[in-house]
């Protein structure tokens, strides 16, 4: 089969960096899916992996989470899914990726996609639709569907591809008064049209921005990127037990000061459950079983908002040479091979 890896972390300008090459077809375990890979989506993991990991030699790694395909065949304890189905699921970091014509996933970590999307526009959606949802309602703990709410939510980096989801589903499925960051015209249009109440540009201290608009204070903080650089703005914009949630990697980073408003810290990363075969691994599929429910009744709208083409090496230094330059918007996608 058709895939796409690298042996040796490189620039991406280096044609070196990401790799066409030809790989058997996965095998699969008692509960895989084998999918016939139609469309991917690229996410800055993808490109913190390309740029740090040294692959054992000899060998390549293949890269990608994010997938919409067609079931090719199933495991011996997988249930709910037939040869034929329509998938989206966003894979696990400790197996091969989705760079791939065809790749095997753990069943209980996919789901069906939605009807009314392409393939294309479904992969956009699995990983920050994850990782939004955890973030909201597993370790924020805001409650799913109560539309009544004095709180709100202020989302660092809005225009991105959790912040774009993370604001469809705060705005959707909670009271919460939803306020993305976002510095340039074209990422302001983009998170207003993912519904948020309010943007703020975030190159100026985030409380000034929030003071600004007549909200000093905030119940609920979604660090998506730069959480180090907005620590101190941050806690100045939370309410006394207010809670922040992060997903960036900062090198270092001093909670000692949360303390004196008894504000709480959470981390999310989706690559948990299935990472660690939790007890609930399942509850991703049933994550994405509501995500493409809400979808196809018009309640949330893909984050596809480039497509860079057929799935190959030339195309994936493309993408990530835009994650890498921080001029990204929603998702980027690749189709077919």
């Amino acid at each position: 089969m058709k895939a796409i890896g690298f042996d040796a972390p490189l620039p991406i300008d280096d044609e070196r960096s990401l790799q066409d090459i030809e790989l058997p077809i996965p095998e699969l375990r008692p509960y895989d899916i084998l999918v016939k890979v139609a469309a991917i989506s690229v996410n800055p993991a993808d490109v913190k992996v390309r740029a740090s990991a040294t692959p054992p030699a000899g060998t390549h790694r293949i890269l990608g989470y994010d997938a919409a395909g067609t079931v090719e065949a199933v495991g011996s304890a997988v249930t709910g899914f037939a040869v034929g189905d329509e998938v989206f699921y966003a894979g696990s970091i400790d197996r091969p990726g989705t760079y791939a014509e065809y790749h095997a996933v753990d069943a209980r970590i996919a789901a069906r996609k939605p009807a009314s999307l392409s393939f294309a526009e479904a992969a956009a959606l699995p990983l920050t639709s994850l990782t939004a949802w955890e973030l909201l309602f597993d370790r924020l703990q805001i409650s799913y569907g109560r539309k009544t709410s004095g709180d709100a939510l202020l989302i660092v980096n809005g225009a991105g591809g959790v912040g774009s989801i993370l604001t469809q589903i705060a705005r959707r499925l909670t009271g919460l008064t939803v306020i993305a960051t976002a510095s340039r015209p074209e990422t302001i249009a983009w998170t207003k049209e993912m519904g948020a109440h309010h943007t703020i540009d975030h190159r100026e201290p985030l409380n000034e921005g929030l003071a600004a608009i007549g909200i000093p204070e905030v119940r609920f903080v979604a660090g998506l990127t730069a959480t180090d650089r907005h620590r101190d703005a941050i806690i100045a914009s939370l309410a006394p037990q207010g809670a922040l949630a992060m997903i960036d990697d900062p090198a270092q980073f001093d909670i000692v000061p949360f303390k004196r408003k008894s504000l709480s810290v959470h981390w999310e990363l989706m690559f948990t459950r299935p990472l660690y075969g939790t007890a609930d691994i399942a509850r991703q599929g049933e994550i994405l079983a509501e995500i493409s429910a809400l979808v196809d009744a018009g309640l949330l709208r893909t984050t596809m908002h480039q497509d860079y083409g057929t799935i190959t090496a030339a195309n994936l230094r493309r993408a990530h040479r835009l994650l890498e330059s921080g001029g990204g918007i929603g998702k980027t996608v690749l189709s077919g091979f």
